[in-house]
């Protein structure tokens, strides 16, 4: 079964004298992920939701293997990130506002080189291209250099790279971030399709009309620690006088009289 488990992952950073100014804190460490647990499941999308700094994208990055937690271990599947990295890589399809696509090449070639990284032959990858690359409608500049496109037709490349192998389990971190509305709308309705197709997909944002709009359970992390994880519908239910944004609004506040957030 294509379930994704986290279980009781944790991670810590130094902190350097820049940074410690940043985070306005005199503490040399900082938790990013404090014992994270949560499930995403086949057939859904996993909303994963938190203020900036919250630990959100530590956790993708360690689901996604880039990062090693310190503790805990993830399962894709029935592989393990800490033991069978290589095994995850070649499930998860990972878009992050990290990745870079060198302004040189073309759409065109990118598909090609990464398909090719990932095993896939030829064939397969174009047809693959000839549908996403008109599903996105990237097939108009399919021969133009990355340099020379728009913020949102990259984003939407990126998505396409991101997705060449057909991975079971779909990863975005903040993946409608700078977009105007309608190449988000582009994005979101794709995410739908991957989740109608059986996809595993976990979202991480901090848009609450997104997750809404998308996802079938929700987890609160904040500070690193996970406040609440269920289906949207059941912490609806467990405050039924709130709105999804009171709830996340009422955790911040939690958190802040706990001592956890700094002012």
């Amino acid at each position: 079964m294509n379930t994704l488990e986290v279980q009781q992952v944790t991670k810590t950073f130094k902190l350097s004298k820049k940074q410690q100014k940043l985070e306005r804190t005199n503490a040399t460490q900082k938790i990013a992920c404090n014992q994270l647990s949560f499930t995403a499941y086949p057939g859904e999308i996993y909303g994963l939701l938190g203020p900036n700094g919250a630990g959100k994208t530590t956790a993708l990055r360690m689901i996604s293997t880039l990062i090693k937690p310190d503790s805990g271990d993830v399962f894709v599947g029935d592989s393990s990130v800490v033991k069978e990295a290589t095994e995850v890589r070649g499930k998860i399809g990972f878009l992050t506002s990290e990745l870079k696509l060198e302004d040189h090449f073309t759409p065109n070639y990118l598909f090609t080189y990464f398909s090719r990284l990932h095993g896939v032959e030829d064939e397969v990858s174009d047809k693959r291209k000839n549908e996403m690359f008109t599903r996105f409608g990237i097939d108009e500049f399919m021969e133009v250099k990355v340099g020379e496109l728009s913020t949102g037709m990259k984003q939407k490349l990126s998505i396409a790279i991101s997705l060449v192998h057909d991975p079971d389990f779909i990863i975005f971190d903040e993946p409608t971030n700078g977009l105007d509305v309608l190449t988000a709308r582009v994005v979101t309705d794709y995410l739908l399709e991957l989740k109608e197709k059986g996809k595993t997909v976990i979202l991480s944002t901090h848009i609450l009309s997104v997750v809404e709009k998308l996802c079938d359970r929700v987890g609160i992390i904040i500070n690193g620690k996970m406040k609440i994880t269920d289906t949207l519908d059941a912490i609806k239910s467990a405050y039924p006088d709130k709105s999804l944004e009171d709830i996340f609004f009422d955790f911040v506040a939690e958190e802040a009289l706990e001592g956890g957030m700094e002012q």
